[in-house]
């Protein structure tokens, strides 16, 4: 089965951007992010980056159950 890197609900693409800048923000990388661009970026800190999104998002599910 083909993987995609487009989000199941066209709307959330902007969310998940916002909320990889504020990661990046929190990082302290944003600023080489505007200018330089994610293409720049290690894969280490990008990797850094989705972990990062991958627990926020884990934390706002689970306080949605509580």
């Amino acid at each position: 089965m083909a993987r995609s890197n487009k989000p199941v609900n066209p709307g959330a693409e902007n969310a998940l951007d916002q909320m990889k800048m504020e990661v990046a923000n929190e990082l302290g990388i944003s600023e080489r992010v505007r200018s330089q661009g994610w293409s720049t970026m290690t894969s280490a800190d990008c990797g850094r980056v989705g972990g990062h999104m991958v627990r926020k998002m884990i934390e706002q599910y689970e306080s949605t159950l509580q």
